[in-house]
């Protein structure tokens, strides 16, 4: 029983954002898993699950192994850190960094996989995006310009 609980938390971790132990007792439970809250901290536990940021800036449940949520982490930061603007151009963003720090960004953006970019290309200081559409790419303006507090 235990493994295949341990089994359905790794599932369902992977295909929602659970940010807290209640959230997850409460997908537990509609899958059918008659547990505690007690059994659901322990679990998390064994399972080693670590809290990281997810793209929406909340933080998530994961494994902690998964690159995905490595270089998210890293990706916030770097971005914080080294973006100065942000310019939305068609189904194109333009993202401008300190001088030396668009490759890093550009490179943490990729291992992201943001589903809306068909393409990204860093030079020293820029980063260009292609966009699948005009809307993604206003819509990845607000998200970054967020990000820096603009």
């Amino acid at each position: 029983m235990k493994t295949r609980r341990h089994a359905k938390i790794l599932e369902l971790i992977k295909a929602f954002d659970i940010d807290t132990q209640e959230e997850l007792l409460r997908y537990l439970r509609e899958e059918g898993f008659d547990v505690t809250q007690a059994t659901v901290s322990r679990d998390i536990k064994e399972l080693r699950l670590v809290k990281t940021l997810s793209r929406s800036g909340k933080y998530k449940y994961s494994t902690g192994s998964e690159s995905n949520n490595d270089m998210s982490a890293k990706f916030y930061s770097l971005f914080r850190d080294s973006v100065l603007s942000v310019e939305a151009a068609g189904n194109m963003l333009v993202i401008k960094c300190m001088t030396g720090m668009a490759q890093a960004v550009c490179a943490s953006m990729d291992a992201m996989h943001w589903q809306n970019f068909v393409g990204t290309l860093a030079g020293e200081d820029t980063i260009f995006i292609v966009c699948r559409t005009d809307a993604a790419a206003q819509d990845a303006q607000e998200e970054f310009r967020k990000l820096m507090g603009r």
